[in-house]
């Protein structure tokens, strides 16, 4: 985990350092082992380092090439960087470091642009050419590690964080409200390359760019998952689970010790487990920290026990409360740049500081198995309607069959409204059906409860195509589009606001590639989903975890803390002068339906939360302005 600044001057002045070492400042908590700066003529980069491999001076950053034609600047983690290294030596490159850094940069000069095809990692990464006058640079394929940039008249600039832009006195807060009302009316976040700040983007996942140096920008994608198509193997589950070893001892190396954040459901007992394996077989001797969040309304101990009696994994519980986290959100909204979505990232938060008062650098985490190996509840709807749309109507009713007995379910119920569903997704592919829709909709968001009217004007009017509601393609949409670049991003930033690396061992490229090669039985069977990974951890975690059907992560009470403890700091928010003067809430209405919510009249928690987090954004950052309703309309 560190954090990258590159400033580009368009008008052929020399870079401001100044500037360069004030966004650099702002992303201090990304790296606060160590600093460094270049510039050559109208190129400044600043860096923030955490010293994860080669913890010597070797490893500093932007490091320059020998000829000093190229310097790169580098957040990420490259896990096969000793694999590239051998092969790089083999073509006569000559190494002075020991860590991953160097081996990118020859990387580079080896294959040139296509050496990110080569790269097995997460990052985000900017090369500077003084000799053709370009920037290069990349993000890994799912987007693990964050680039954004932003142009003005006079400068170009990439940075890890929003923050870093908005401290180089060249940009001037202005909210996107595109993404605020899709925020307030929708509840979607991260869907695009736009933020909550105008003007400034996103890198895409999976992309790379050169930007010339007199303004010309040209971003391209590497890698997709629509290149990918389901295949017959021998033995999935063997496979899988061989691919998911090797991942794992990937991810283990490091030149500091590793710890895990474990819940009591399949992925991150998987991970501790395999965890477990490889340090037994290194013999390493320090131990094992699991950091585990276990609010009594959701007991998951049988679970946790089962796996810390299996890893001797060394439990390190966060004790926290409603008032603990609610007192936390500010900061989460600081480090965030943006508002997230639930009270779950404020938890993420909070074990991220324990991970580093534990004096940890590195936790391995389960993000992105939900979305590739099909694990949300949601899921099974995709894999029933797949089945349906494809005439596999017998198929799809013992599938079906056997959910239902296992979950408790009536069967007949259940199959009559999975083919109410086929009719309406069928319908609503026809001509004139997405026209209707949307204009419901607008008039749905013009009439909001809880909104202005004015907040439907910067919905887009776009009309997008009907989405595919079949399994495969509703996980290719999970990965790019929502829910894991949000879940990426949170994870991130709460991570690096503690100085702290998280690293995904579901999301190593192959991994992802293998699952979605595989066909859907693959992924879920009667009761079961993620299949792939229940048969493939057979006899590697623990038997209660593995054939466990319910899924709780890391569960977070906010109906009930909403109702509770937390009511008077929400309505005291809601009510607040701010917001009334903010001009785009009906806050009457929302107070009164956080009474109804109190008095359990209505669940309301979600849409609360939203609106409420958004408020103190708006505090926080003062990009909002405290105006009539007509500047909103007005953008």
């Amino acid at each position: 985990m560190c954090g990258l600044v590159v400033c580009l001057r368009l008008d052929g002045s020399a870079a401001d350092m100044q500037q360069v070492r004030r966004m650099t400042d702002a992303i201090y908590h990304r790296g606060p082992d160590d600093e460094g700066y270049f510039s050559d003529g109208g190129v400044g980069l600043g860096f923030r380092r955490l010293s994860i491999l080669d913890l010597s001076p070797a490893g500093h950053q932007p490091m320059v090439s020998a000829d000093n034609r190229f310097a790169i600047v580098f957040n990420g983690e490259i896990y096969n960087y000793l694999e590239l290294r051998r092969e790089l030596a083999a073509r006569g490159h000559q190494f002075h470091s020991s860590g991953d850094t160097e081996v990118l940069l020859r990387a580079y000069l080896e294959w040139g642009r296509e050496c990110v095809n080569r790269l097995n990692g997460m990052w985000a990464f900017v090369i500077f050419d003084k000799y053709e006058r370009r920037l290069f640079g990349s993000r890994d394929r799912l987007g693990i590690k964050p680039l954004f940039r932003y142009r003005s008249a006079s400068t170009a600039m990439f940075a890890s964080e929003i923050k870093a832009i908005r401290a180089s006195g060249e940009y001037a807060d202005q909210t996107n409200w595109r993404v605020a009302a899709d925020f307030l009316l929708r509840g979607a976040l991260d869907r695009s390359a736009q933020c909550f700040f105008a003007g400034i983007e996103q890198v895409g996942a999976g992309c790379a760019f050169e930007m010339e140096f007199d303004g010309r920008y040209r971003e391209w994608r590497y890698w997709g998952l629509d290149d990918f198509s389901p295949e017959e193997m021998a033995d999935p589950a063997a496979d899988y689970a061989e691919l998911f070893e090797d991942a794992m001892r990937l991810h283990m190396r490091s030149d500091v010790p590793v710890g895990v954040h474990l819940s009591g459901g399949l992925d991150s007992t998987a991970i501790a487990c395999a965890a477990a394996r490889i340090r037994a077989e290194a013999g390493t001797d320090y131990p094992l920290m699991a950091f585990c969040f276990t609010p009594r309304e959701f007991d998951e101990s049988q679970y946790l026990e089962a796996t810390f009696k299996q890893t001797a994994a060394t439990p390190v519980l966060l004790n926290t409360d409603a008032l603990k986290l609610w007192d936390d959100l500010p900061k989460v909204l600081h480090f965030q740049d943006e508002p997230v979505y639930s009270l779950t990232a404020v938890v993420g938060f909070q074990l991220m500081r324990l991970t580093a008062a534990r004096g940890l650098k590195v936790v391995l985490n389960g993000q992105g198995a939900d979305e590739t190996a099909a694990g949300y509840p949601s899921y099974f709807i995709n894999y029933w309607h797949s089945m349906l749309r494809g005439g596999r109507v017998r198929e799809a009713w013992r599938e079906l069959a056997d959910y239902s007995r296992a979950h408790g379910e009536d069967a007949t119920r259940l199959f009559l409204t999975q083919l109410g569903f086929l009719g309406r997704t069928l319908a609503a592919r026809l001509p004139g059906w997405q026209v209707a829709s949307r204009h419901r909709e607008l008039r749905a968001f013009r009439s909001h409860r809880w909104l202005a009217p004015e907040m439907a004007h910067h919905v887009s009017d776009r009309l997008d195509e009907a989405p595919d509601y079949r399994l495969r393609s509703a996980l290719v949409r999970s990965v790019h589009s929502d829910p894991l670049p949000r879940i990426l991003r949170v994870e991130d930033r709460n991570s690096s606001a503690h100085s702290v690396e998280a690293r995904v061992p579901f999301l190593d490229y192959r991994l992802v590639e293998f699952l979605f090669r595989l066909p859907d039985r693959w992924r879920m069977s009667g009761p079961w989903n993620k299949f792939i990974q229940r048969e493939g951890m057979r006899g590697r975690i623990p038997e209660v975890v593995r054939a466990r059907v319910d899924k709780m992560g890391f569960p977070v009470p906010s109906s009930q803390w909403f109702a509770g403890p937390l009511y008077e700091p929400l309505r005291d928010t809601l009510a607040s002068r701010s917001a009334r003067e903010r001009g785009i809430y009906r806050v009457d209405t929302i107070v009164q339906d956080l009474d109804r919510h109190r008095t359990g009249q209505q669940e309301m928690s979600p849409s609360i939360f939203d609106v409420v987090q958004f408020e103190l954004w708006c505090q926080q950052h003062d990009a909002v302005p405290k105006t009539a309703t007509e500047q909103v309309a007005a953008g």
